[in-house]
């Protein structure tokens, strides 16, 4: 058995193969034919009339609903990825400090908001701001959207951030220390950015995740895109199309951070690769050569 099989299962044969593939085309004639009964009962109900998709197409639609709506999602994300990922790399550090009191309270805050729902959370945050009137009615539901995300996402990026320290070789936390660093320092300096390279996978789903999430803030009355896509949706007379045209900006927009996040991390490989590129020998003077070339100049003793 060569190095390149898998010890998980057996390498499929030719039969098994053949089988495979009957049960792929039966699976995808079942799903083609589901789907085709769906859009004949759509179709039958008057839901893939042209007249109605130009209701939610139009330009109209997209000015006063779906852009304002897609303008205040990106606001909610924005805000809970900037403070999601600030409080995270805080409680990181502080859940592998050697302060056992910090390590405690830390630690008791990732696991109670890991194990909370984000719609819980978000209804408690604007409740809360609700009956205390410390903030104007109208920030009341962004605020709390933002709050519920950065308390579930920022708890989970903690654990992100400290599995990522965790599977660094040893070596890295050594060498640290052997030049003298503390060990948090060490960790602020050498671990948490290696870990944050090494997860960036895991890190472009949360922030994916958070995206997504801020739609939980309908039901807080913000204005995000979901809450839009209803009520063009029930101006329109054309709720499904709404909340299609509604799931697609979604496809697109976390499609383009992903993109993005790929993006930028190809380039810091590159650059990775580039500052640790060994220079070619050629390329290098000889400090011996230099010196018997200098004796050798006429002029020169």
């Amino acid at each position: 058995m060569s190095a390149d099989t898998s010890v998980l299962f057996d390498v499929p044969g030719p039969r098994a193969r053949t089988r495979h593939r009957i049960l792929a085309v039966v699976g995808g004639l079942i799903v083609l034919a589901v789907l085709a009964w769906v859009l004949l009962r759509m179709d039958e109900k008057g839901q893939l009339s042209p007249d109605k998709w130009m209701g939610v197409l139009r330009w109209d639609a997209w000015r006063y609903y779906l852009l304002p709506g897609l303008r205040s999602t990106l606001i909610a994300a924005f805000l809970a990825i900037v403070i999601s990922m600030g409080l995270a790399l805080l409680l990181a550090m502080t859940r592998m400090s050697e302060n056992f009191p910090l390590r405690w309270a830390a630690t008791i805050f990732v696991e109670f908001f890991r194990g909370v729902p984000v719609l819980i959370m978000m209804l408690f945050a604007f409740y809360f701001l609700v009956m205390m009137g410390w903030l104007p009615s109208s920030v009341n539901p962004l605020v709390g959207t933002v709050t519920g995300l950065v308390c579930y996402n920022s708890s989970v990026l903690a654990e992100v951030i400290r599995n990522g320290v965790a599977s660094l070789p040893s070596g890295q936390r050594e060498a640290g220390l052997s030049i003298g660093l503390s060990p948090s320092q060490t960790r602020r300096m050498i671990l948490i950015p290696q870990s944050l390279t090494a997860m960036m996978p895991t890190l472009v789903s949360q922030v994916i995740v958070i995206t997504k999430d801020s739609a939980l803030g309908y039901m807080i009355l913000y204005p995000e895109l979901v809450t839009s896509a209803r009520q063009l949706g029930s101006g329109a007379g054309a709720p499904f199309q709404a909340y299609v045209i509604a799931a697609v900006v979604f496809i697109a927009v976390n499609y383009g951070i992903d993109r993005l996040a790929r993006w930028v991390e190809s380039k810091q490989r590159r650059r990775g690769r580039s500052s640790g590129k060994v220079a070619n020998p050629q390329d290098v003077p000889m400090v011996g050569a230099a010196v018997r070339g200098t004796a050798n100049t006429p002029g020169h003793g």
